[in-house]
């Protein structure tokens, strides 16, 4: 698999469709590998005429680990969240965004539409707002302002994200693996056993690292509230939403989509917080109308 070296650190990526196609940056969320990004999503992206650039966080993956780097531990941090405190963390979300920027000026893209999910949302919004030059267009996956006052995730899903395996057996990551997808996937889309289990054994088999994990969460729990930033984007930008997110409510859809001049939301019922198969050619649909009419208007602009 191809690195570069961006923002000091070695980024592993992936590419796929024609070089000289407009291109889409996918940064993916919290805990997860870029191969989350369904390869169905991306030859779909590059079938409506994209290039298409996936590619591991820090402290995930096959990119960049920071080991033996402390921060609070997760207890620690989830009780200063509870009351608006932020915890000193060995790197933040705007970190994050810089490595995604200068993954794009080692593979020479000028500009590109980006799309983040989740925690990878959050840091897409960093992205358009500290790399407005980069940015074509910005779209928003099942993410959130990070502002305190929206609903809480439920109980559960939080604690299946942050639970630790009972060991570091194959067998053991798998299930718990595919604990945490049935506990936050979408209850109107329920994922294929046999797929789900041969997607989540071929990521524990592509890198396993808890550490990194909890340097991540850190990143999350000290961005705090963005609507500030937010407000003071300008760049075309879209929220997608599942109506049955029980770890990062529709609310917090609606809430991005307030505080982004001009931004436009579209929420899916049954959809929860993952990324299935039946709902591929949606998303598709959505991210490449959004992604051409913010190529157009540049145009029509210029």
């Amino acid at each position: 698999m191809p690195e570069v070296s961006a923002n000091g650190l070695t980024i592993h990526y992936d590419e796929h469709g024609d070089p000289s196609d407009p291109a889409i940056l996918l940064i993916m969320g919290f805990a997860s590998q870029m191969t989350v990004w369904p390869i169905e999503l991306v030859e779909a992206l590059v079938a409506r005429g994209f290039r298409v650039i996936r590619h591991d966080n820090r402290d995930i993956g096959l990119s960049h680990k920071f080991h033996g780097v402390k921060g609070p531990g997760i207890p620690k941090m989830m009780l200063m969240n509870m009351f608006g405190l932020k915890p000193k963390v060995p790197y933040g979300l705007p970190d994050m965004a810089k490595d995604s920027a200068g993954l794009l000026d080692a593979l020479e893209i000028d500009q590109a539409h980006i799309v983040g999910a989740s925690m990878g949302g959050m840091i897409a919004q960093h992205f358009a707002a500290r790399h407005p030059h980069k940015t074509k267009s910005l779209t928003s996956i099942f993410s959130s302002t990070g502002s305190r006052r929206l609903p809480r995730a439920k109980r559960e899903a939080v604690q299946a994200l942050i639970r630790r395996p009972a060991s570091m057996e194959e067998d053991v990551l798998i299930e718990h693996g595919i604990k945490v997808v049935r506990t936050i996937g979408s209850p109107g889309y329920p994922a294929d056993e046999d797929r789900l289990r041969e997607r989540i054994r071929a990521n524990v088999r592509r890198s396993v690292y808890p550490e990194g994990v909890v340097r991540q969460l850190g990143a999350i729990v000290a961005d705090g509230d963005r609507r500030k930033m937010l407000k003071g984007l300008d760049v075309p930008t879209l929220v997608l939403h599942g109506e049955e997110d029980p770890l990062i409510p529709v609310a917090h859809g609606h809430d991005t989509a307030a505080h982004i001049p001009g931004a436009r939301i579209k929420t899916i019922p049954g959809w929860g917080h993952d990324l299935p198969l039946e709902l591929i050619e949606t998303l598709a649909d959505e991210i490449a109308t959004h992604a051409k009419a913010a190529t157009s208007r540049q145009a029509e602009a210029a």
